[in-house]
This record gives structure tokens, sequence and C-alpha cells, in this order.
């Protein structure tokens, strides 16, 4: 996922998931040899650099809630944007469940600013099942990592 020499860029955002975002690649890169960066004049030059990733805080609760979301809309051909690795996107955090990455948070006393849950149908009913079914959100993502595989 991250290499030796690779920049990788990161949109600083203060909610849960971007500041345990900060809080790894910082700690990876201490340990590293990568450059990373949340500067917005480097995200203006990474068009011309292609050796730069950018990393996003999906989790696993939103890669399944997407995933459901593409398959109830029909549109399979778009399930392959669903994977860890994306051309030069990266998703550290996509095999950690929401509830996992708080979890972290507050261990590490991370400030993060908390945010309002926007619950849809279909999130309200993945939640549901999750309950019911522990395990489900795991299986939806692992079934588009095999497919991929």
């Amino acid at each position: 996922m991250i290499k030796r020499g690779d920049r990788i860029w990161y949109k600083k955002i203060r909610d849960f998931k971007g500041v345990v975002l900060g809080d790894v690649l910082n700690f990876i890169s201490e340990k590293s040899d990568f450059y990373l960066t949340n500067s917005d004049k480097f995200r203006a030059k990474r068009d011309k650099f292609r050796s730069i990733k950018m990393a996003i805080d999906s989790s696993l609760d939103s890669e399944a809630e997407n995933i459901i979301k593409i398959l109830i809309d029909g549109n399979l051909s778009e399930l392959k944007k669903f994977l860890p690795i994306q051309g030069n996107v990266i998703k550290p955090l996509y095999l950690f469940l929401d509830e996992e990455i708080l979890l972290y948070a507050k261990l590490r006393n991370l400030k993060f600013r908390k945010e309002k849950n926007k619950k849809d149908k279909i999130k309200s009913f993945e939640d549901e099942f999750e309950k019911r079914h522990p395990e489900v959100k795991r299986a939806i993502v692992n079934s588009i990592l095999e497919l991929y595989k």
C-alpha cells in the first residue's frame, strides 16, 4: 500500500476517522521512509507527480454501505471503486469498523469533533442486520476483495 519513497497526501479532517488517519500515517512515517503532508499546495502538485498517493479515511462501515447502495442501484461496473487501493488512492482504515476506529481515538486521547450521524434507510437496515448477524459488513467487503483478487 505505502512504499519507501512514496509521497502521501491526506485531507486533514477533525472527525474521529480523519484524526485517526492522520495519527496512523504520522506513526508510520516516523518508522518508514515516505513523505507525508496535508498541505493544499502539495495537493495541487499531485497531478505533476505520479508517485503521489492520496489517503482517505474510508472504513469498513462506509465501504459496506456504499457497496450495498451500488448493488441496489445495479451499477455493478462501479464495484471496483471499493477496493483498498484504487490507482493512487489508498484506504489505510479499510478493514476497521467505525466502532474500532472510535475506540482507538479514545484510547489514544486524540481530540476530534463529534459528528452528527446521518442515517438513511440503507444505513439503518445495515446496522440492524449487523446487530443480529455480526460480521456481515466484513463479509460484504471480503466478497468484493475475493471478486477482484
